[in-house]
C-alpha cells in the first residue's frame, strides 16, 4: 500500500458532507442552491485530480489513509483507492453533478433539505469506493440509505412514494444484517488462525484479511452472506423488485442515481469474491445462472413494457445479469467488460432516466400511449435518447461496445451456454429500445399535448452533452478504462486461480 502525504481522498468524502451542512443552513434558496452546486463542481475537480494522481502501472492500494478510530476493536479509518475502484470517484461525482443539475428547477418545496441530501449521498457513496475497513464500508453503506428515504419518500412522483421508500430500506436492511453477520466472521476468523484473543486480535482491515486464511466452510459461509447481501443492492433477481417499485414512485433524478451507481455489484468484486477465492470459483456456476436468469429475465420484461420508467428499470436489471455473467466467466475480459460496463451505468442509464424525467416533467406520463411523435417536436432531446439507447444495446463506436463485446467473449471462453445467453440478451435489449423508440419517438402525433412540449433547454442539454461525449470518447478509445484497471484487474483474477483449490 502507497501511503497519502495528503489527505486527498478524504476531502473527496467531507468535503459534500460539509456542504450539505452548510447548504441547510443557509436560508436563502437561490444562494443555498448556488452553493451546492459549487460544491458538486469542487468535488468533481477533487476527484479527477485523484485519477491524475494515480499511478496505473503500479499494483495494489494507493492514496492510503489510516486513523485510529475504535480502537478497542482495532476499528480504523483506512481508505484508498486502486484501479478498480479509482474511476468510480469522477464517475460518482459527475452523476451528482448531472442530477442536481436535472432536479435544479423541478424540486418545488424544501429544496435546501433535497440538496444538503444530494451532497451527504454524494460523500458517503465515494466514501463506499474507498473504504479498506470493512466496518467503515459497512457504515458507509447504510448511511446510504436515509438520504435515499428521504428523497424517494419526499420528492415521489407517484402517489405511493412513501411505501416505495419504505419497501427499499426494508429490502436494503435485510442484506445489511448479512453483511454485518459475515464482517463479524471476517475478524473474529484472523484473530482465531493468527492465535490471538477477542476482541485483542481482531482486524476489520481488507487487505489483513485478504491475506488471512479461511477455513473452507467459512468461505462457503461467508461468500454467500457477502453475495446476497450485495445482490439486494444490485439488484439481482429475485430480490430486484423494489427497483421497477422505485422507478415509478420515486424522482426520475433519484432514480437515476439508482440505476447509475451499481453499489451492490461493486461489493461483490471488491469483498465477496476476493475474500473467499474457494468458494467464488465453487460457487461460480451458481453466479452465473443468476446472471443469465437476471439477464434474458429482466430483458423479456422489459420488452413487455410501455411506460419508459419501468422499461429502463427492468433494463437496469437486464444489463446487471449480464455483468454478473463477465464477472462468473473469471477471465480477464469478463472481468474488465463488467468494470467497463458499471461505468456505463453511470453514463447511459442515468442518463436514459434522466430523458424519461424529462419527458415525465413536461407531459406527465411516460406512457408510450401518451407519446407518439416526439421526435418532430422534440429533435434534440431524441437525438440525445437515439444516442444514449445505442450505447445500451452495445453498438460500436459507442462505449458500451468494448464493455459488451468483452463480457460476451469472456462468456463464451467460460462456458458456451453462457455465451448463448449473452448474445441473447443483447438482441433482447435492442428490441425493447428500439420498439420504444419506434413507438414514443417516430411516427404521427397522436396527443394534442405532445404537439405543446417544449424541447430540452440549455441547462438540459449541457447535463445531457458531458455524458455523451464521454461516451463517444470511451467508444473509440476504451482502452484508457483498460490501462488503468489493467494491473487491478490480474492482481483480482490471479487471487481467485492461486488460491483456489
Amino acid at each position: 500500500m502507497i501511503e497519502a502525504d495528503f489527505p486527498l481522498l478524504s476531502l473527496t468524502i467531507f468535503i459534500p458532507l460539509l456542504g450539505a451542512i452548510l447548504v441547510g443552513s443557509i436560508h436563502n434558496i437561490k444562494l443555498a442552491k448556488q452553493v451546492a452546486l459549487f460544491i458538486v463542481f469542487l468535488s468533481l475537480l477533487l476527484t479527477l485530480y485523484v485519477l491524475i494522481l494515480f499511478d496505473a502501472e503500479k499494483d495494489g492500494f494507493q492514496l492510503v489513509e489510516r486513523y485510529d478510530w475504535i480502537s478497542v476493536l482495532n476499528i480504523e479509518y483506512l481508505i484508498g483507492v486502486d484501479g478498480i475502484s479509482v474511476l468510480f470517484l469522477p464517475a460518482t461525482a459527475l452523476l451528482t453533478l448531472t442530477t442536481m443539475l436535472a432536479a435544479w428547477n423541478t424540486v418545488s418545496h424544501s429544496s435546501r433539505f433535497h440538496f444538503s441530501l444530494l451532497l451527504a449521498l454524494e460523500a458517503v457513496s465515494i466514501g463506499i469506493f474507498c473504504a479498506l475497513d470493512t466496518v467503515l464500508f459497512f457504515l458507509f453503506w447504510e448511511l446510504t440509505l436515509p438520504p435515499f428515504f428521504f428523497l424517494i419518500g419526499l420528492w415521489g412522483i407517484g402517489s405511493h412514494r412513501r411505501s416505495a421508500a419504505m419497501k427499499y430500506i426494508l429490502f436494503m436492511l435485510s442484506g445489511g444484517v448479512t453483511l454485518l453477520l459475515a464482517i463479524i466472521i471476517l475478524a473474529t476468523n484472523h484473530a482465531t488462525q493468527t492465535g490471538g484473543q477477542i476482541p485483542d486480535d481482531l482486524t476489520f482491515s481488507l487487505p489483513v484479511l485478504l491475506s488471512t486464511p479461511l477455513p473452507h466452510d467459512l468461505q462457503e459461509l461467508v461468500f454467500l452472506l457477502l453475495l446476497f447481501g450485495f445482490a439486494v443492492k444490485s439488484p439481482l433477481v429475485p430480490l430486484h423488485t423494489w427497483l421497477p417499485t422505485v422507478a415509478m414512485e420515486g424522482p426520475t433524478h433519484i432514480v437515476a442515481i439508482l440505476v447509475g451507481l451499481k453499489l451492490g455489484i461493486y461489493g461483490i468484486l471488491r469483498f465477496a469474491m476476493p475474500l473467499a477465492p474457494m468458494a467464488a470459483i465453487e460457487f461460480s456456476w451458481i453466479l452465473s445462472v443468476i446472471g443469465a436468469f437476471t439477464l434474458i429475465y429482466g430483458a423479456l420484461i422489459a420488452l413487455q413494457q410501455t411506460n419508459l420508467r419501468r422499461l429502463l428499470a427492468y433494463a437496469s436489471i437486464s444489463h446487471v445479469g449480464l455483468v454478473m455473467v463477465g464477472i462468473a466467466s473469471l477471465t480477464i475480459q469478463g472481468f474488465q467488460g463488467a468494470i467497463f460496463q458499471l461505468l456505463n451505468f453511470t453514463l447511459v442509464a442515468s442518463s436514459l432516466m434522466l430523458i424519461a424525467g424529462f419527458i415525465q416533467h413536461r407531459l406527465g406520463s411516460t406512457e408510450a400511449i401518451h407519446l407518439g411523435g416526439l421526435a418532430k417536436v422534440m429533435p434534440k432531446l431524441t437525438a440525445f435518447y437515439f444516442l444514449f439507447a445505442l450505447a445500451s444495446i452495445g453498438v460500436p463506436g459507442t462505449s458500451g461496445f468494448p464493455a459488451e463485446l468483452l463480457m460476451i467473449i469472456g462468456a463464451i471462453s467460460a462456458h458456451s451456454i453462457l455465451g448463448v445467453a449473452a448474445l441473447s440478451g443483447a438482441i433482447l435489449g435492442a428490441a425493447y429500445m428500439l420498439s420504444y423508440i419506434r413507438r414514443a419517438f417516430l411516427g404521427p402525433i397522436a396527443q394534442s399535448a405532445v404537439k405543446q412540449v417544449i424541447d430540452i433547454q440549455p441547462r438540459e442539454m449541457i447535463l445531457l452533452l458531458i455524458p455523451a461525449l464521454l461516451i463517444l470518447g470511451f467508444g473509440f478509445y476504451p482502452d484508457y478504462i483498460f490501462n488503468i484497471n489493467q494491473i487491478a484487474s490480474k492482481e483480482w483474477l490471479s487471487r481467485l486461480t492461486i488460491i483456489s483449490p
